[in-house]
């Protein structure tokens, strides 16, 4: 989901000074948590993140969303600052804060003044062992959370189909319940469920403090000694991998709700990096997400789009790093004349092509170069640079990979874009989710609430 864009041009003459601020550094203290600073002088902020490896595929059943219920707590307040205050304190000293909550980690972060940075950890140390879980705060915020299902989910139909597409397409992976979790599991939900969760994964040995910015990586690891080197270690489980069988045929899903748009997704299983058979396998997939959905200029925006008009929109995505395998994903939806059949026989054809011919060398430069070009621009932004780090720590992969990527994917040949089309985007390998719009006015009003919360994603 990039576009091809006049930033391209300017590639060649930010490279070199970009290159001058990418110094990283690693650290790990006593207790078993990891530091990784990454130098950027450009400007005198920094950007804090402490990442948790603990995400919804983590949760067993019956307590799905317990993550992301946590992450809403966690700014709650401790013994030493009250509820709101961690949030009043860095907006006080001219930052913003905020969290997020995946399938495979939790992170917090801070955008802050460099001279404030180690006031950041010491309000994240604090938080990290001390946070009190108070069952009246809980009760308010467990409502937020439920509140936050219902209008991303439960009220969203392409989120529906989202959900339902999940669930059905794995059979064992933890990748079918949602991040947010089932509603039945918040309505259960109690205070001591989040407290055991808090207890078993909230600790620095399950924990990375990755700050991107104005510092210097001594002063960052004195920092990082003082604030969180005395705290406990929690005994962190070893989790068992789930295996996904095999799939042996088609799986289909039809979603029935009141809709104004028909809507289409498709999904096949596909590796990761680090779990493929071939090393070049996940970037042979992202270079082939990119020939199909690759800004105006590919193949699903001008055939489908542009082209038959058969899609009022048409996309694909791959994601090469996750802790679990995942999936290619199509999805679309057909303009007013057109059925939901029609946009599926014309993404099957998209498929069919790749599998069968292969791209065309200048599409495959193109795809490089736009890749190249945004790896550059996502190094303006210190948020970026820290998350790209945060991610591949918290999955278990080596941040250096991040510096072998753009590598990576210019050594993808055509060859190797149809061969994992041929190998992976097959209909024994697919999942099909429809939305049947049912009338708009078979939609049952609810209650407005007035739950809010600003934290939780």
């Amino acid at each position: 989901m990039v576009t091809v864009s006049p930033k391209s041009i300017f590639l060649t003459l930010l490279l070199v000074p970009l290159a001058a601020f990418a110094q990283v550094s690693e650290f790990q203290l006593s207790n078993g948590m990891k530091v990784v600073v990454k130098e950027d002088h450009r400007a005198p902020v920094v950007v804090s993140q402490v990442w948790y490896k603990v995400g919804s595929s983590y949760e067993p059943e019956g307590i799905t969303g317990i993550s992301h219920a946590l992450e809403h707590m966690m700014f709650k307040g401790t013994e030493k600052y009250g509820p709101g205050e961690f949030s009043r304190v860095v907006s006080a000293l001219g930052g913003s804060e905020n969290a997020f909550t995946s399938r495979d980690y939790t992170a917090y972060f801070e955008t802050i003044a460099v001279e404030h940075l180690e006031r950041a950890l010491e309000l994240e140390a604090d938080r990290m062992r001390n946070l009190i879980l108070d069952p009246a705060e809980f009760a308010k915020e467990i409502a937020v959370v439920r509140e936050e299902r219902r209008l991303r989910t439960e009220d969203k139909p392409t989120g529906k189909v989202y959900e339902q597409f999940n669930a059905v397409a794995w059979r064992a992976s933890p990748y079918r319940n949602p991040v947010i979790g089932w509603m039945n599991d918040l309505e259960h939900m109690t205070v001591d469920d989040l407290a055991a969760w808090y207890r078993r994964w909230y600790a620095p040995n399950n924990a990375t403090l990755v700050v991107a910015g104005d510092v210097q990586p001594e002063a960052v690891r004195d920092m990082a000694e003082r604030q969180f080197g005395d705290l406990a270690t929690s005994r962190i489980p070893a989790l068992k991998p789930p295996a996904e069988p095999q799939q042996a045929g088609e799986t289909r899903v039809q979603v029935r709700v009141p809709a104004r748009q028909p809507y289409l997704m498709m999904g096949y299983k596909t590796p990761i990096v680090g779990q493929s058979s071939e090393p070049w396998e996940p970037y042979a997939l992202y270079v082939l997400s990119s020939v199909l959905d690759g800004g105006e200029s590919a193949r699903l925006s001008r055939d489908l789009v542009r082209g038959s008009g058969i899609a009022a929109s048409a996309g694909a995505d791959y994601g090469s790093y996750s802790r679990l395998p995942g999936m290619f994903l199509l999805d679309g939806t057909p303009t007013d004349g057109h059925t939901v059949a029609e946009l599926e026989q014309a993404l099957r054809q998209a498929v069919a092509r790749v599998r069968d011919e292969l791209i065309d060398p200048a599409e495959l430069k193109r795809v490089v170069t736009q890749a190249v070009a945004d790896k550059v621009y996502e190094a303006d932004s210190l948020f970026n640079q820290a998350t790209e780090i945060g991610v591949l720590e918290t999955i278990g992969l080596d941040w250096r990979l991040s510096t072998t990527e753009i590598d990576a994917l210019k050594a993808v040949t055509p060859e190797q874009v149809r061969t994992v089309a041929q190998r992976y985007l097959i209909d024994d390998n697919l999942t099909v989710a429809t939305l049947m719009p049912l009338p708009m006015d078979q939609q049952q009003p609810r209650a407005a609430s007035s739950a809010g919360g600003r934290h939780g994603s």
